[in-house]
């Protein structure tokens, strides 16, 4: 093949790349907001940085009771904006407007005092009234 024909084909062969590459691409898929790692309590769930998540006995019907101070204290698992409900994984609007991710209907929360992954230092808190999320 000669330069002149070499050329012609090379961009042929890369516009049609270019049109039919998202014909084929993969499907895109929105990731679950938290993962499971092994903490003292076994597998448990927690956020992208690997800190622990924690349900609280208190939040009734899908809905968070930890408002304020406590919010402070016990950060939620906010939800991004665009956010979506999927499989076990649902929205629960708090009072302030704001999406926080829920797991099997209990709204998921980090704790302040924990300072690393792998920290369950929330777990039994309030009587037992905090524990941690697990899978």
């Amino acid at each position: 093949m000669t330069t002149s024909t070499f050329r012609p084909a090379l961009f042929a062969a890369a516009l049609l790349g270019a049109v039919t590459a998202p014909l084929f691409a993969a499907p895109a898929f929105a990731a679950e907001p938290a993962k499971t790692a092994e903490t003292a309590k076994g597998p448990t769930l927690v956020d992208a940085k690997g800190m622990t998540l924690y349900v609280f006995a208190k939040d009734m019907d899908g809905k968070s009771a930890c408002t304020g101070a406590c919010a402070t204290n016990w950060p939620p698992l906010k939800a991004g904006e665009g956010a979506a409900a999927m499989g076990e994984w649902t929205l629960v609007t708090r009072d302030d407007g704001a999406k926080q991710w829920a797991y099997k209907g209990h709204p998921l929360y980090t704790w302040s005092k924990d300072k690393k992954p792998g920290d369950i230092t929330g777990d039994g808190f309030l009587n037992g009234a905090w524990t941690v999320a697990q899978p």
